[in-house]
C-alpha cells in the first residue's frame, strides 16, 4: 500500500532524505536522488530571511524538477513570520512545506524556533495552523521526542498537529537535549504510529545506517518510511543497498572505487553549476573525506583535494585517481 502524503504518492516504504544544514543542497541531492532517495528536503530556511529577503535564505528555496517531490523546510519563532514564510516558499513551487521542529543547536533553539517550541506545544500548534493556513501545499512537520527525558510529549504534538492539518509527521528519536548523541529510541515513535486515532505518515529518524538495521526496524516498529540523514553524507548509495535489501534479503555490493570518483566529480560539477566556480569548489571541500572514507592510503590525495582551487585542478586529481593501479581494483570500504 502506497504511502500518501496529500497528492504525493511515495510508494510503499519510502526512504526520505534529511534536511541537514551545509549539507542537503542541490547539488548533494542531485546524488542522493541519483542513488535512491524518495522524497528530499531543502536545507532549514529561516522565515526571518525569507521576509527580509535575505539572499542567503532565497537562493535555498532553489529547487529543480529532477528532485520531485521536494519538500521546502521552513524555522522560526514567530507566528505570523512563518505564515508569511510559508506563503513566500510555496512561490517556489515545491511539492510540500515542512516545519523544523527539532533542530537542537543552540542559535536556533535557544532563539525560540526549532526543538525550542517542544517546551511550548500551544504556540507549536497555533504556528502549524498558520502554516496551514498560508499554503495550498501539504504541510509536514519534523520534531524529536521531547526537549529532554521528562518532556517526551512528542504523543500530544502528534495528535494535535494532525488536529491542525499536517499530512506527514517525522520524529528524529532523540530529545533536544541528547543532541545527536546516545542512541535514538524509537519505541515511542512506534507507539505513536500504532495509535489508532493517528491518520496520517510516521516516518522514523535517527541512527538508520546499514540495510540490516532499516529492516529490522521496519519489522519492529512499523513506521510508513524512515528518513535518512548524516548516513547518506558521501555515502549516497545506502538509498540503493537498503532498498534491495529490502527486496531480495541480501547486500548490494559496495560502490567501487571508481563509482566513488563518479559520484564525487558528480557533485562537484552540480556544486559549481549552482554556486559558482569559486564557492563551487571551496564548499566542495567538505565532502572529499566522507566520498573517500575508509579508502587504505588516501592521506595524500585527500590533500591535494581540499586544496585544489579549479576545476581544472580538481578534475586532473581525480582522473590521476582513477589511473592510479593502488585505487584499480574495488577498493576496501567502509561498512556504512
Amino acid at each position: 500500500m502506497s504511502v500518501q502524503i496529500g497528492n504525493i504518492d511515495l510508494g510503499e516504504f519510502p526512504l526520505l532524505l534529511a534536511p541537514m544544514e551545509d549539507v542537503s543542497d542541490p547539488p548533494f541531492r542531485y546524488v542522493c536522488k541519483q542513488h535512491g532517495a524518495d522524497m528530499m528536503y531543502t536545507e532549514f530556511i529561516s522565515s526571518e530571511g525569507l521576509i527580509r529577503d535575505a539572499a542567503k535564505s532565497l537562493k535555498k528555496l532553489d529547487i529543480f524538477e529532477y528532485e520531485r517531490p521536494i519538500g521546502i523546510q521552513i524555522f522560526g519563532s514567530d507566528i505570523e513570520h512563518m505564515r508569511e514564510a510559508s506563503e513566500i516558499s510555496t512561490k517556489a513551487n515545491p511539492d510540500l512545506i515542512d516545519i523544523n521542529y527539532g533542530c537542537p543547536v543552540k542559535n536556533v533553539a535557544c532563539r525560540g524556533a526549532g526543538a525550542s517550541l517542544l517546551q511550548d506545544i500551544d504556540k507549536m500548534v497555533a504556528m502549524t495552523k498558520a502554516v496551514v493556513e498560508g499554503t495550498h501545499l501539504p504541510v509536514t512537520v519534523k520534531t524529536r521526542l521531547g526537549w529532554d527525558d521528562n518532556t517526551k510529549n512528542v504523543e500530544e504534538v502528534a495528535m494535535r498537529l494532525q488536529d491542525v492539518g499536517i499530512k506527514a509527521l517525522t520524529i528524529h528519536g532523540r530529545t533536544r537535549s541528547q543532541m545527536y548523541k546516545g542512541q535514538a529510541d524509537w519505541s515511542l515513535i512506534s507507539k505513536i504510529k500504532k495509535n489508532p486515532l493517528i491518520q496520517i505518515p510516521i516516518f522514523g529518524n535517527g541512527d538508520i545506517d546499514s540495510p540490516e538495521k532499516a529492516a529490522a526496524w521496519r519489522l519492529e516498529y512499523g513506521v510508513d518510511g524512515m528518513m535518512i540523514g548524516r548516513a547518506a553524507i558521501g555515502y549516497p548509495w545506502i538509498f540503493r543497498e537498503i532498498k534491495h535489501y529490502f527486496a531480495t534479503g541480501e547486500h548490494l555490493e559496495k560502490p567501487t572505487f571508481a563509482e566513488r570518483i563518479e559520484a564525487c566529480r558528480t557533485h562537484l560539477v552540480k556544486s559549481i553549476e549552482w554556486k559558482g566556480p569559486k564557492t563551487g569548489v571551496f564548499e566542495m571541500r567538505r565532502h572529499y573525506s566522507n566520498y573517500f572514507k575508509g579508502i587504505e592510503n588516501f592521506k595524500e590525495y585527500r590533500a591535494k583535494l581540499v586544496t585544489a582551487g579549479t576545476f581544472d585542478e580538481l578534475d586532473d586529481i581525480l582522473n590521476e585517481l582513477e589511473r592510479n593501479p593502488r585505487f584499480a581494483s574495488p577498493a576496501p570500504v567502509m561498512e556504512v
